[in-house]
């Protein structure tokens, strides 16, 4: 039987391309791989992958010269949670205090993980998790 080996990447479908690059790049440092218009790929380490999609930009099919990725889109605020090592908990929390970032809400799991709350520009709930979240994490 075959098996997933993990999850690869995340979408979010922001109005604003060049603000919520700026939000992603310079306040929590996720670095670039692709950038342009309608779309920007960001690593998030251990294979992941974080693409933002210009609202609207990619309803339609987009055929290309290696194949055809199929149309999508999304709308409304959604969910994504980002990794980070539990030492930097605190140092995350004073970061996002010193860019005016409010702090939606924060989390003590009962497995002694622990999570920051936040919006960004385009109001998706941003989570950064300490390890003990899950059982696999």
């Amino acid at each position: 039987m075959p098996r997933i080996s993990g999850l690869l990447e995340t979408a979010l479908y922001v109005a604003d391309m060049p603000r919520a690059v700026a939000f992603f790049k310079d306040i929590l440092r996720l670095k670039p791989m692709l950038s342009g218009e309608r779309l920007t790929a960001f690593d998030v380490g251990r294979q992941g992958v974080l693409l933002l999609f210009l609202e609207g930009g990619s309803v339609a099919d987009m055929p290309g010269p290696h194949g055809v990725v199929p149309g999508h889109d999304g709308q409304g605020p959604v969910h994504m949670a980002l990794a980070i090592e539990a030492d930097h908990y605190e140092p995350w929390r004073a970061r996002l205090a010193e860019h005016g970032i409010a702090l939606r809400g924060e989390v003590a799991w009962p497995r002694g993980g622990h999570s920051l709350y936040f919006d960004d520009p385009d109001g998706h709930l941003i989570e950064l998790a300490t390890p003990g979240l899950w059982p696999n994490y």
